[in-house]
């Protein structure tokens, strides 16, 4: 605990997706990183206060707004850059899709205001929250090597052209392998596609990542088998989900309703009540909904 009893702490795992080295969460106020150098790219970005740091001698900040990019091999210190001190999140990312021609160009302009990347990296880092949602994350991680390679080449990206025979290629791969699962690099492999690519085309043929249509499907799954009165906790490892409350999480999140109530529900078979009228505020009057038969009366459809 520092001044004004604000706890300095860090957060770091390793998750299981291919491309991330590590996973580092902090929020700090008095501590100064001195010059140092990591081996892996350095993606950050603020949720609270503001970072200062130097970087091949030339001064720097992060906050809020930006993303930052700092490449391997280059030293850099950082501190916050108020009294307040700073919440941050980070992924350290390996070189195979950010590569050593790139660096320079990291070097002369670390930082980017792009609220898509951001989002994206947002995003990315919620799935990693999850133990099972690595398919998610690689997806996105997918999404986020493509924006920053736009951004470190500084072209716009090329046209995106659809690509339905591969979506419908890789819905079959997901529809075979519901409950097994598969990760994003199997599935690249299988169909001899970018990852990238795969994930563009699936999105834009059906409405919704491979990721989340994987989901659906094993909620689907689930359906029938709690209506059957088979407990959630088996119902999730049948289907799956990595355990009962990933279950109740992907479930709640796309039906409205927990795997207890829904297969509670069953025995109950009620229809739930319509609001009064009062309640309807937007219900149309009698006389909007009122046509006209052919025999020229008034009808109240």
């Amino acid at each position: 605990m520092v001044a004004g009893g604000v706890v300095e702490r860090v957060s770091a795992w390793q998750p299981r997706v291919p491309g991330i080295v590590e996973v580092f969460h902090a929020r700090f106020v008095e501590h100064v990183y001195p010059m140092h150098a990591h081996d892996s790219w350095t993606l950050l970005i603020v949720d609270y206060g503001a970072v200062r740091y130097d970087l091949d001698r030339h001064e720097h900040g992060a906050l809020g707004s930006v993303v930052s990019l700092l490449p391997p091999h280059v030293p850099h210190n950082g501190q916050a850059a108020t009294a307040r001190g700073f919440r941050k999140r980070v992924l350290y990312l390996d070189d195979e899709h950010l590569t050593e021609a790139m660096i320079g160009r990291a070097v002369d302009t670390p930082t980017f205001a792009d609220p898509l990347l951001h989002r994206r990296i947002h995003q990315l880092h919620t799935a990693l929250t999850h133990v099972d949602a690595e398919f998610e994350a690689a997806s996105r991680l997918a999404l986020i090597h493509d924006r920053l390679r736009d951004l470190l080449r500084g072209t716009d990206p090329p046209p995106r052209r659809a690509d339905p025979g591969l979506a419908h290629r890789l819905r079959e791969l997901l529809d075979s392998r519901t409950t097994e699962g598969v990760s994003l690099t199997e599935a690249a492999a299988v169909l001899h596609a970018d990852a990238t690519h795969l994930i563009r085309a699936f999105s834009r043929e059906f409405g919704m990542p491979p990721h989340q249509y994987l989901i659906s499907r094993r909620v689907d799954l689930a359906r029938p088998l709690l209506l059957g009165g088979m407990p959630a906790r088996d119902v999730a490892a049948t289907t799956g989900f990595h355990d009962q409350p990933h279950l109740i999480r992907h479930f709640k999140r796309i039906l409205g309703t927990t795997p207890g109530a829904y297969a509670r529900s069953a025995d109950e078979r009620y229809l739930p009540e319509l609001p009064s009228r009062e309640e309807r505020s937007d219900a149309p009057d009698e006389d909007h909904c009122a046509g006209t038969r052919d025999d020229g009366t008034r009808s109240v459809t």
